[in-house]
């Protein structure tokens, strides 16, 4: 196995090793620290069957069964999302608008993910080129580059991320099939606070947690300051010189640390144009606890 770095911006590509079979645990702990290095991982060229998809992602921590993916799953598997504009007898069979626009996944989650793991089974393309890419933010770098009275207002303060936000937001689009959130997948996500300024259970780097998707209010804060902060905040942290993209090749496995990075899913491709991707996502749960104690910072060696 041989990790390659990006030559810009986040993400490195990882080649020599199929991820349709079990990973060794010499592996498992360089794809982890390659996480910790990169944030965005790229896999070229595999085969993944539903099972081998979840085994994989589940070397990381607990797998999420989305509470708005309805019939968008793989048939047996829950686990896995179907993320698709392809309509087979007058239905669709995925979501078709799922992630576009700039978000951090499941920060509306008490314990947050971790891994989003995708998996491309059909690129769109017009003249040879692949539409559908997937953009990037840095948020370590962009807390680093955050002026330091920034940094005084935010540091130790909580946000409130709701799930509600993004949801209505998609529904709202032009053409949207999404319907407005019924009260029991209301109630199954209620709004959650989360640090902005998160240290990274691997790394140790700080990162921004205060995603423009899910984050409605700092929390503590009066209402003229806490939309004060978040413009603030959310103006930084787009900002391009954060920016990469990935441009999908079918086969491609791409699977991205969400406690580092924001995304978007770029929709520049019509109905006419297939996209067909898989998505598992990989809660924190042990990243946060028996990964952090493992393998991060405070068990590195001096």
């Amino acid at each position: 196995m041989e990790i390659v770095p990006n030559a810009r911006g986040l993400g490195c590509r990882v080649e020599g090793i199929d991820l349709a079979e079990p990973l060794s645990d010499a592996a498992f702990e360089a794809i982890l620290r390659a996480f910790a290095d990169h944030a965005v991982l790229h896999f070229p060229g595999q085969d993944l069957s539903p099972e081998a998809h979840k085994a994989f992602a589940a070397r990381f921590g607990s797998l999420e069964v989305n509470v708005a993916a309805g019939r968008y799953t793989v048939p047996g598997h829950p686990e896995i999302m179907v993320l698709s504009n392809i309509v087979e007898d007058g239905a669709p069979i995925g979501l078709a608008d799922a992630g576009q626009d700039w978000h951090t996944d499941m920060s509306y989650s008490a314990v947050p993910a971790f891994l989003n793991v995708l998996h491309a089974i059909h690129v769109p393309r017009r003249n040879g080129a692949p539409l559908g890419a997937t953009e990037f933010l840095d948020m370590a770098a962009a807390w680093d580059a955050l002026p330091e009275a920034a940094k005084a207002r935010v540091r130790g303060r909580t946000a409130t991320h709701d799930f509600d936000k993004f949801w209505s937001r998609m529904v709202a689009m032009p053409g949207s099939r999404r319907e407005p959130l019924t009260p029991a997948r209301r109630a199954a996500r209620p709004p959650v606070s989360h640090p902005i300024a998160l240290a990274h259970p691997l790394s140790g780097r700080t990162a921004l947690y205060c995603n423009v998707g899910y984050a409605t209010r700092v929390d503590g804060a009066g209402e003229a300051e806490s939309a004060e902060i978040l413009a603030l905040l959310f103006a930084h942290q787009v900002q391009d010189r954060f920016k990469s993209v990935h441009r999908w090749t079918e086969g491609d496995v791409l699977a991205w640390d969400n406690l580092r990075t924001m995304h978007n899913a770029v929709a520049d491709y019509g109905p006419d144009e297939p996209r067909l991707m898989r998505r598992c996502q990989t809660m924190a749960d042990w990243v946060l606890g028996e990964g952090a104690r493992r393998f991060g910072p405070a068990a590195a060696p001096a």
